[in-house]
Protein backbone atom coordinates (compact mmCIF):
# COMPACT_ATOMS: atom_id res chain seq x y z
CA UNK A 1 0.00 0.00 0.00
CA UNK A 2 1.63 3.40 -0.81
CA UNK A 3 2.14 5.95 1.42
CA UNK A 4 -0.58 8.56 1.64
CA UNK A 5 1.27 12.64 1.38
CA UNK A 6 0.43 14.74 4.29
CA UNK A 7 -1.87 16.55 2.45
CA UNK A 8 -4.10 13.81 1.07
CA UNK A 9 -7.77 14.03 0.73
CA UNK A 10 -9.72 11.36 3.03
CA UNK A 11 -12.19 9.89 1.25
CA UNK A 12 -14.96 9.05 3.33
CA UNK A 13 -14.89 12.40 5.28
CA UNK A 14 -13.53 14.33 2.30
CA UNK A 15 -10.64 16.19 4.73
CA UNK A 16 -7.17 16.31 5.06
CA UNK A 17 -5.84 13.47 7.81
CA UNK A 18 -5.83 14.95 11.00
CA UNK A 19 -1.96 15.17 11.93
CA UNK A 20 -0.64 14.14 15.44
CA UNK A 21 0.43 16.33 18.12
CA UNK A 22 3.89 14.14 18.20
CA UNK A 23 4.41 14.84 14.60
CA UNK A 24 3.41 18.46 15.24
CA UNK A 25 6.63 18.60 17.85
CA UNK A 26 9.01 16.37 15.68
CA UNK A 27 8.82 19.16 12.91
CA UNK A 28 9.30 21.86 14.75
CA UNK A 29 12.67 20.17 16.55
CA UNK A 30 14.19 19.19 12.72
CA UNK A 31 13.07 22.16 10.97
CA UNK A 32 12.12 24.93 13.84
CA UNK A 33 16.07 24.57 15.76
CA UNK A 34 17.92 24.95 12.07
CA UNK A 35 16.04 27.99 11.65
CA UNK A 36 16.57 29.37 15.01
CA UNK A 37 19.69 28.56 15.14
CA UNK A 38 20.37 30.76 10.87
CA UNK A 39 18.57 33.35 13.08
CA UNK A 40 20.77 33.93 15.79
CA UNK A 41 24.28 34.05 13.62
CA UNK A 42 22.52 36.45 11.57
CA UNK A 43 21.32 38.61 14.66
CA UNK A 44 24.87 38.32 15.68
CA UNK A 45 25.83 39.23 12.33
CA UNK A 46 24.22 42.65 12.57
CA UNK A 47 24.95 43.11 15.96
CA UNK A 48 21.49 42.44 18.09
CA UNK A 49 23.29 39.76 19.96
CA UNK A 50 27.11 39.19 21.13
CA UNK A 51 28.50 35.87 20.41
CA UNK A 52 31.84 35.22 22.77
CA UNK A 53 34.39 32.77 21.32
CA UNK A 54 33.58 29.99 23.37
CA UNK A 55 29.80 29.57 22.74
CA UNK A 56 30.37 30.90 18.47
CA UNK A 57 33.03 27.61 18.43
CA UNK A 58 30.04 25.46 20.00
CA UNK A 59 27.68 27.08 17.69
CA UNK A 60 29.05 25.46 14.37
CA UNK A 61 28.52 21.67 15.88
CA UNK A 62 25.29 22.56 16.97
CA UNK A 63 24.46 23.82 13.87
CA UNK A 64 25.55 21.06 11.42
CA UNK A 65 24.20 18.69 14.35
CA UNK A 66 20.88 20.40 13.84
CA UNK A 67 21.16 20.02 9.57
CA UNK A 68 22.06 16.83 9.64
CA UNK A 69 19.03 15.70 11.49
CA UNK A 70 16.42 17.09 9.08
CA UNK A 71 17.65 14.40 6.79
CA UNK A 72 20.10 16.81 4.81
CA UNK A 73 23.33 14.93 3.24
CA UNK A 74 26.14 15.18 5.45
CA UNK A 75 27.99 16.93 2.69
CA UNK A 76 25.23 19.56 2.05
CA UNK A 77 25.02 20.00 5.73
CA UNK A 78 29.01 20.68 6.19
CA UNK A 79 28.96 23.04 2.94
CA UNK A 80 26.08 24.76 4.64
CA UNK A 81 27.30 25.19 8.12
CA UNK A 82 30.48 26.62 6.68
CA UNK A 83 28.58 29.31 4.06
CA UNK A 84 26.23 30.20 7.27
CA UNK A 85 28.99 30.50 10.22
CA UNK A 86 31.63 32.29 7.60
CA UNK A 87 28.70 34.89 6.61
CA UNK A 88 27.41 35.48 9.84
CA UNK A 89 30.23 35.18 12.40
CA UNK A 90 33.71 35.86 10.67
CA UNK A 91 35.27 37.95 8.95
CA UNK A 92 36.92 35.74 6.40
CA UNK A 93 36.08 37.05 3.07
CA UNK A 94 34.34 35.10 0.51
CA UNK A 95 37.46 34.75 -1.78
CA UNK A 96 39.65 33.33 0.52
CA UNK A 97 37.17 30.41 1.04
CA UNK A 98 36.31 29.76 -2.73
CA UNK A 99 40.23 29.41 -2.70
CA UNK A 100 40.36 27.01 -0.08
CA UNK A 101 37.41 25.50 -1.86
CA UNK A 102 40.15 24.24 -4.81
CA UNK A 103 43.69 24.06 -3.09
CA UNK A 104 41.99 21.96 -0.29
CA UNK A 105 41.49 19.29 -2.44
CA UNK A 106 44.46 20.04 -4.75
CA UNK A 107 46.50 17.01 -3.08
CA UNK A 108 48.80 14.55 -4.83
CA UNK A 109 47.16 12.07 -2.39
CA UNK A 110 43.27 12.26 -2.77
CA UNK A 111 43.57 10.72 -6.17
CA UNK A 112 44.17 7.64 -4.56
CA UNK A 113 40.99 7.40 -3.53
CA UNK A 114 39.30 7.33 -7.25
CA UNK A 115 41.92 4.94 -8.43
CA UNK A 116 41.25 2.77 -5.19
CA UNK A 117 37.35 2.66 -6.22
CA UNK A 118 38.10 2.13 -9.58
CA UNK A 119 40.14 -1.09 -8.70
CA UNK A 120 37.29 -2.71 -6.35
CA UNK A 121 34.56 -1.81 -8.77
CA UNK A 122 36.56 -4.00 -11.18
CA UNK A 123 37.30 -6.85 -8.71
CA UNK A 124 33.86 -7.00 -7.44
CA UNK A 125 32.92 -7.91 -10.92
CA UNK A 126 36.03 -9.30 -12.58
CA UNK A 127 35.60 -12.97 -10.97
CA UNK A 128 38.33 -12.43 -8.01
CA UNK A 129 35.65 -12.64 -4.99
CA UNK A 130 34.81 -16.40 -6.42
CA UNK A 131 38.23 -17.30 -6.99
CA UNK A 132 39.26 -16.11 -3.38
CA UNK A 133 36.17 -18.25 -1.84
CA UNK A 134 36.63 -21.14 -3.83
CA UNK A 135 40.72 -20.80 -2.57
CA UNK A 136 39.33 -19.99 1.29
CA UNK A 137 36.92 -23.08 0.94
CA UNK A 138 39.66 -25.63 -0.09
CA UNK A 139 41.61 -24.67 3.11
CA UNK A 140 39.05 -24.33 5.63
CA UNK A 141 35.79 -25.77 4.20
CA UNK A 142 35.92 -28.72 6.19
CA UNK A 143 36.39 -27.29 9.86
CA UNK A 144 33.12 -27.13 11.63
CA UNK A 145 30.91 -23.95 9.91
CA UNK A 146 33.39 -24.26 7.21
CA UNK A 147 31.51 -21.96 4.85
CA UNK A 148 31.05 -19.00 7.19
CA UNK A 149 34.75 -19.37 7.86
CA UNK A 150 35.58 -19.49 4.13
CA UNK A 151 33.43 -16.42 3.77
CA UNK A 152 35.86 -14.66 6.73
CA UNK A 153 38.66 -15.48 4.91
CA UNK A 154 38.21 -14.45 1.54
CA UNK A 155 36.52 -11.32 2.82
CA UNK A 156 40.19 -11.01 4.62
CA UNK A 157 42.48 -11.84 1.21
CA UNK A 158 39.50 -9.40 -0.79
CA UNK A 159 40.10 -6.78 1.65
CA UNK A 160 43.82 -7.14 0.67
CA UNK A 161 43.21 -6.00 -2.98
CA UNK A 162 40.24 -4.11 -2.20
CA UNK A 163 40.27 -0.97 0.10
CA UNK A 164 36.20 -0.82 0.53
CA UNK A 165 33.98 -2.42 3.14
CA UNK A 166 30.80 -2.16 1.13
CA UNK A 167 32.72 -4.14 -2.04
CA UNK A 168 33.85 -6.72 0.08
CA UNK A 169 30.00 -7.54 1.04
CA UNK A 170 28.69 -6.89 -2.07
CA UNK A 171 31.63 -9.72 -3.59
CA UNK A 172 31.72 -12.28 -1.02
CA UNK A 173 28.56 -11.75 0.51
CA UNK A 174 26.24 -12.33 -2.75
CA UNK A 175 28.12 -15.50 -3.62
CA UNK A 176 28.63 -17.23 -0.43
CA UNK A 177 25.50 -16.60 1.44
CA UNK A 178 23.27 -18.60 -1.05
CA UNK A 179 26.05 -21.12 -1.05
CA UNK A 180 25.61 -21.30 3.33
CA UNK A 181 21.57 -21.48 2.60
CA UNK A 182 21.90 -23.93 0.26
CA UNK A 183 23.87 -26.31 2.16
CA UNK A 184 21.69 -25.84 5.52
CA UNK A 185 23.19 -22.77 7.36
CA UNK A 186 20.37 -20.17 8.74
CA UNK A 187 20.42 -17.20 6.46
CA UNK A 188 20.99 -14.88 9.87
CA UNK A 189 24.22 -16.94 10.80
CA UNK A 190 25.91 -16.03 7.24
CA UNK A 191 24.37 -12.64 6.85
CA UNK A 192 25.96 -11.87 10.23
CA UNK A 193 29.00 -13.32 9.89
CA UNK A 194 29.62 -11.87 6.25
CA UNK A 195 28.73 -8.19 7.83
CA UNK A 196 30.80 -8.17 10.32
CA UNK A 197 33.90 -9.76 8.32
CA UNK A 198 33.36 -7.05 5.22
CA UNK A 199 34.52 -4.47 7.70
CA UNK A 200 38.29 -6.25 7.15
CA UNK A 201 38.04 -4.41 3.47
CA UNK A 202 38.72 -0.72 5.43
CA UNK A 203 41.71 -1.85 7.76
CA UNK A 204 43.58 -4.76 6.09
CA UNK A 205 46.33 -3.11 3.29
CA UNK A 206 44.31 -0.26 0.68
CA UNK A 207 41.89 1.61 2.46
CA UNK A 208 40.15 4.64 1.57
CA UNK A 209 39.47 5.64 5.20
CA UNK A 210 42.97 5.94 5.71
CA UNK A 211 43.75 7.90 2.74
CA UNK A 212 41.34 10.45 4.20
CA UNK A 213 42.83 10.58 7.52
CA UNK A 214 46.38 10.84 5.64
CA UNK A 215 45.11 13.59 4.28
CA UNK A 216 43.75 15.25 7.18
CA UNK A 217 46.72 14.90 9.92
CA UNK A 218 49.54 14.47 6.68
CA UNK A 219 50.59 11.15 8.06
CA UNK A 220 51.79 9.01 5.62
CA UNK A 221 49.77 6.69 3.16
CA UNK A 222 52.12 3.77 3.04
CA UNK A 223 52.83 3.26 6.68
CA UNK A 224 49.04 3.47 7.55
CA UNK A 225 48.39 0.72 4.55
CA UNK A 226 50.76 -1.87 6.08
CA UNK A 227 50.08 -0.75 9.55
CA UNK A 228 46.63 -2.21 9.38
CA UNK A 229 47.93 -5.67 8.09
CA UNK A 230 48.72 -7.30 11.67
CA UNK A 231 45.85 -5.76 13.22
CA UNK A 232 43.52 -7.50 10.24
CA UNK A 233 44.95 -10.71 10.51
CA UNK A 234 44.32 -10.71 14.13
CA UNK A 235 40.52 -9.33 13.82
CA UNK A 236 40.35 -12.49 11.06
CA UNK A 237 41.34 -14.88 13.58
CA UNK A 238 39.28 -13.94 16.49
CA UNK A 239 36.22 -13.52 14.07
CA UNK A 240 36.92 -17.46 12.65
CA UNK A 241 37.26 -18.51 16.79
CA UNK A 242 33.68 -17.15 17.40
CA UNK A 243 32.58 -18.54 14.12
CA UNK A 244 33.96 -22.40 14.68
CA UNK A 245 32.81 -22.02 18.68
CA UNK A 246 28.81 -21.42 17.32
CA UNK A 247 29.34 -23.59 13.84
CA UNK A 248 30.71 -26.13 16.31
CA UNK A 249 27.90 -25.91 19.23
CA UNK A 250 25.30 -25.92 16.90
CA UNK A 251 26.29 -28.60 14.68
CA UNK A 252 26.51 -26.45 11.62
CA UNK A 253 27.49 -28.47 8.08
CA UNK A 254 31.11 -29.37 7.33
CA UNK A 255 32.45 -29.78 3.94
CA UNK A 256 34.81 -32.77 2.83
CA UNK A 257 38.30 -32.19 3.37
CA UNK A 258 40.08 -31.12 0.11
CA UNK A 259 42.84 -32.64 -1.09
CA UNK A 260 46.17 -31.35 -1.46
CA UNK A 261 45.79 -31.34 -5.25
CA UNK A 262 42.57 -29.03 -5.19
CA UNK A 263 43.76 -26.95 -2.76
CA UNK A 264 47.19 -26.06 -5.21
CA UNK A 265 44.35 -25.72 -8.13
CA UNK A 266 42.17 -23.29 -6.20
CA UNK A 267 45.17 -21.29 -5.34
CA UNK A 268 46.63 -21.04 -8.78
CA UNK A 269 43.31 -19.89 -10.08
CA UNK A 270 43.35 -16.89 -7.59
CA UNK A 271 47.09 -16.36 -7.75
CA UNK A 272 46.46 -13.41 -10.04
CA UNK A 273 43.93 -11.21 -7.68
CA UNK A 274 46.35 -11.86 -4.68
CA UNK A 275 49.31 -10.90 -6.87
CA UNK A 276 47.57 -7.33 -6.33
CA UNK A 277 49.15 -7.86 -2.57
CA UNK A 278 52.45 -8.01 -4.09
CA UNK A 279 52.08 -5.35 -6.26
CA UNK A 280 50.80 -2.68 -3.53
CA UNK A 281 53.33 -3.56 -0.30
CA UNK A 282 56.27 -4.47 -2.77
CA UNK A 283 55.61 -1.39 -4.78
CA UNK A 284 55.53 0.86 -1.85
CA UNK A 285 58.32 -0.68 0.29
CA UNK A 286 60.10 -0.87 -2.62
CA UNK A 287 60.57 2.88 -3.49
CA UNK A 288 59.04 1.95 -6.90
CA UNK A 289 55.68 4.03 -6.46
CA UNK A 290 54.31 6.13 -3.78
CA UNK A 291 50.67 5.23 -2.19
CA UNK A 292 48.67 7.32 -4.41
CA UNK A 293 50.73 5.50 -8.10
CA UNK A 294 49.94 1.64 -6.24
CA UNK A 295 46.26 2.88 -6.22
CA UNK A 296 46.58 3.62 -10.14
CA UNK A 297 48.53 0.61 -10.25
CA UNK A 298 45.74 -1.39 -8.62
CA UNK A 299 43.19 0.02 -10.57
CA UNK A 300 45.10 -0.62 -13.92
CA UNK A 301 46.04 -4.35 -12.90
CA UNK A 302 42.31 -4.87 -11.96
CA UNK A 303 41.20 -4.05 -15.24
CA UNK A 304 43.84 -6.67 -16.91
CA UNK A 305 43.19 -9.22 -14.63
CA UNK A 306 39.05 -8.77 -14.87
CA UNK A 307 38.88 -8.33 -18.64
CA UNK A 308 41.71 -10.66 -20.10
CA UNK A 309 42.58 -13.58 -17.73
CA UNK A 310 39.73 -14.10 -15.64
CA UNK A 311 37.62 -12.88 -18.60
CA UNK A 312 34.66 -12.49 -16.40
CA UNK A 313 34.08 -8.82 -17.64
CA UNK A 314 32.92 -8.17 -21.05
CA UNK A 315 34.35 -4.71 -22.97
CA UNK A 316 31.09 -3.54 -23.53
CA UNK A 317 30.37 -3.78 -19.60
CA UNK A 318 33.96 -1.85 -18.60
CA UNK A 319 31.80 1.65 -19.38
CA UNK A 320 29.25 0.33 -16.98
CA UNK A 321 31.96 -0.36 -14.46
CA UNK A 322 33.44 3.34 -14.57
CA UNK A 323 30.76 4.59 -14.46
CA UNK A 324 29.78 3.00 -11.42
CA UNK A 325 33.27 4.12 -9.73
CA UNK A 326 32.77 7.80 -11.04
CA UNK A 327 29.47 8.06 -9.53
CA UNK A 328 31.01 6.45 -6.11
CA UNK A 329 34.08 8.76 -6.26
CA UNK A 330 32.25 11.63 -7.22
CA UNK A 331 29.44 11.41 -3.97
CA UNK A 332 32.96 10.93 -2.00
CA UNK A 333 34.98 13.72 -3.46
CA UNK A 334 32.14 16.09 -2.83
CA UNK A 335 32.24 15.41 0.80
CA UNK A 336 36.09 15.49 0.99
CA UNK A 337 35.60 19.22 -0.66
CA UNK A 338 32.89 20.22 1.81
CA UNK A 339 35.06 19.00 4.88
CA UNK A 340 38.08 21.02 4.25
CA UNK A 341 36.28 23.97 4.23
CA UNK A 342 34.82 22.82 7.68
CA UNK A 343 38.14 22.10 8.64
CA UNK A 344 39.36 25.22 7.34
CA UNK A 345 36.67 27.33 9.69
CA UNK A 346 37.48 25.24 12.77
CA UNK A 347 41.32 26.18 12.32
CA UNK A 348 40.57 29.45 11.40
CA UNK A 349 38.67 29.66 15.01
CA UNK A 350 41.49 27.88 16.80
CA UNK A 351 39.23 25.32 17.46
CA UNK A 352 41.84 22.05 17.58
CA UNK A 353 43.99 23.55 19.44
CA UNK A 354 41.67 25.07 21.66
CA UNK A 355 40.36 21.48 22.40
CA UNK A 356 43.64 20.01 22.91
CA UNK A 357 44.49 22.52 25.44
CA UNK A 358 41.21 21.73 27.36
CA UNK A 359 42.26 18.19 26.77
CA UNK A 360 45.87 18.16 28.90
CA UNK A 361 44.09 20.11 31.41
CA UNK A 362 41.54 17.50 32.33
CA UNK A 363 44.90 15.00 33.04
CA UNK A 364 43.69 12.28 31.20
CA UNK A 365 46.77 10.91 30.15
CA UNK A 366 46.88 8.79 26.95
CA UNK A 367 44.82 6.14 28.71
CA UNK A 368 41.58 7.96 29.59
CA UNK A 369 41.96 10.13 26.23
CA UNK A 370 41.90 7.32 23.66
CA UNK A 371 39.01 5.65 25.89
CA UNK A 372 37.36 9.52 25.37
CA UNK A 373 38.32 8.96 21.72
CA UNK A 374 36.64 5.86 21.55
CA UNK A 375 33.12 7.02 22.99
CA UNK A 376 33.36 9.97 20.97
CA UNK A 377 33.83 8.02 17.26
CA UNK A 378 31.44 5.13 18.32
CA UNK A 379 28.60 7.71 19.09
CA UNK A 380 29.62 9.37 15.81
CA UNK A 381 29.50 6.26 13.68
CA UNK A 382 25.49 6.17 15.05
CA UNK A 383 24.98 9.21 12.88
CA UNK A 384 27.45 9.54 9.84
CA UNK A 385 29.54 7.33 7.51
CA UNK A 386 33.02 6.24 8.25
CA UNK A 387 34.22 9.13 5.68
CA UNK A 388 32.58 11.97 7.72
CA UNK A 389 33.35 11.32 10.77
CA UNK A 390 37.17 10.69 9.27
CA UNK A 391 37.03 14.54 7.56
CA UNK A 392 35.53 16.21 10.87
CA UNK A 393 36.91 14.49 14.05
CA UNK A 394 40.64 13.80 12.64
CA UNK A 395 41.29 17.38 12.71
CA UNK A 396 39.61 18.21 16.21
CA UNK A 397 41.48 15.06 17.68
CA UNK A 398 44.48 14.96 16.37
CA UNK A 399 46.24 17.76 18.11
CA UNK A 400 45.72 16.33 21.30
CA UNK A 401 46.88 13.27 20.74
CA UNK A 402 50.02 14.67 19.51
CA UNK A 403 50.77 16.44 22.28
CA UNK A 404 49.99 13.37 24.38
CA UNK A 405 53.04 11.31 22.04
CA UNK A 406 50.53 8.96 20.81
CA UNK A 407 51.87 8.03 17.37
CA UNK A 408 50.09 9.23 14.05
CA UNK A 409 49.86 5.72 12.59
CA UNK A 410 48.78 3.97 15.60
CA UNK A 411 46.46 6.39 16.22
CA UNK A 412 44.84 6.51 12.74
CA UNK A 413 44.72 2.50 13.05
CA UNK A 414 42.69 3.24 15.98
CA UNK A 415 40.05 5.40 14.75
CA UNK A 416 39.45 3.16 11.14
CA UNK A 417 38.77 0.22 13.98
CA UNK A 418 35.92 3.00 15.40
CA UNK A 419 34.52 2.93 12.10
CA UNK A 420 34.78 -0.80 11.48
CA UNK A 421 32.20 -0.93 14.20
CA UNK A 422 29.95 1.95 12.97
CA UNK A 423 29.36 0.03 9.99
CA UNK A 424 27.92 -2.86 11.55
CA UNK A 425 25.14 -1.67 13.53
CA UNK A 426 22.15 0.29 12.84
CA UNK A 427 21.68 3.50 12.22
CA UNK A 428 23.96 3.94 8.96
CA UNK A 429 25.90 1.03 9.35
CA UNK A 430 26.46 0.36 5.22
CA UNK A 431 27.64 -3.12 6.10
CA UNK A 432 24.27 -3.78 7.74
CA UNK A 433 22.28 -2.16 4.97
CA UNK A 434 23.93 -4.32 2.06
CA UNK A 435 24.15 -7.89 3.79
CA UNK A 436 20.75 -7.09 4.76
CA UNK A 437 19.60 -6.58 0.70
CA UNK A 438 21.98 -9.46 -0.43
CA UNK A 439 20.10 -12.02 2.33
CA UNK A 440 16.15 -10.74 1.75
CA UNK A 441 16.26 -10.47 5.70
CA UNK A 442 15.48 -7.39 8.06
CA UNK A 443 17.65 -5.00 9.75
CA UNK A 444 16.00 -5.75 13.53
CA UNK A 445 17.03 -9.71 12.80
CA UNK A 446 20.21 -8.94 11.56
CA UNK A 447 21.22 -6.47 13.74
CA UNK A 448 20.68 -9.34 16.51
CA UNK A 449 22.50 -11.61 14.16
CA UNK A 450 25.71 -9.78 14.72
CA UNK A 451 25.39 -9.67 17.93
CA UNK A 452 28.21 -12.29 18.61
CA UNK A 453 30.83 -10.93 15.85
CA UNK A 454 30.32 -7.23 16.98
CA UNK A 455 31.11 -8.19 20.70
CA UNK A 456 34.25 -9.65 19.47
CA UNK A 457 35.17 -6.86 17.37
CA UNK A 458 34.23 -4.15 20.62
CA UNK A 459 36.89 -6.37 22.61
CA UNK A 460 39.43 -6.24 19.23
CA UNK A 461 39.32 -1.95 19.37
CA UNK A 462 40.41 -2.47 23.11
CA UNK A 463 43.39 -5.01 22.14
CA UNK A 464 44.66 -2.17 19.14
CA UNK A 465 43.76 0.80 21.20
CA UNK A 466 45.83 -0.55 23.70
CA UNK A 467 48.48 -2.47 22.02
CA UNK A 468 50.27 0.42 19.12
CA UNK A 469 53.07 -2.25 18.50
CA UNK A 470 50.52 -4.58 16.81
CA UNK A 471 49.76 -2.01 14.28
CA UNK A 472 53.10 -0.33 14.41
CA UNK A 473 55.45 -3.21 14.30
CA UNK A 474 55.74 -3.76 11.06
CA UNK A 475 55.49 -0.07 9.76
CA UNK A 476 59.35 0.11 11.71
CA UNK A 477 60.03 -3.32 10.28
CA UNK A 478 59.65 -1.85 6.40
CA UNK A 479 61.84 0.91 7.21
CA UNK A 480 58.58 3.34 6.69
CA UNK A 481 58.59 5.25 10.20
Amino acid sequence: MAHASAFAIDEKAGLPPARTHGSGIAAFFFIGIPVLLVALCLAAKFGYVSISAGPRAGLIFVLLIALMLTGMPISIALGLTVLIFVFALTEVPIDALALKLFTGIERFEIMAIPFFILAGTFLTHGGVARRMIDFATSIVGHWHGGLALAGIVACAMFALVCGSSVATVVAIGSIVLPEMVRHGYPMRFGAGVITVAGSLGILMLPSIPKVIYAISTNTSVGALFVAGLLPGTLLTVMLCSVTWYLARKRNYPRMQRASWAESWRAFRQSLWGLMLIVIIIGGIYSGVFTATEAAAMAAVYSFFVSVFVYKALKFEDVPRVLLQAANMSAMLLYIITNAVLFSFVLTNENIPNTLADWILAQNLGPIGFLLLVNVLLLLAGNFMDPSSVILIMAPILYPAAKLLNIDPVHFGIVIDVNMEVGLCHPPVGLNLYVASTIARIGITELTVAVLPWLITMVVFLVVVTYWPELSLWLPRALGMM
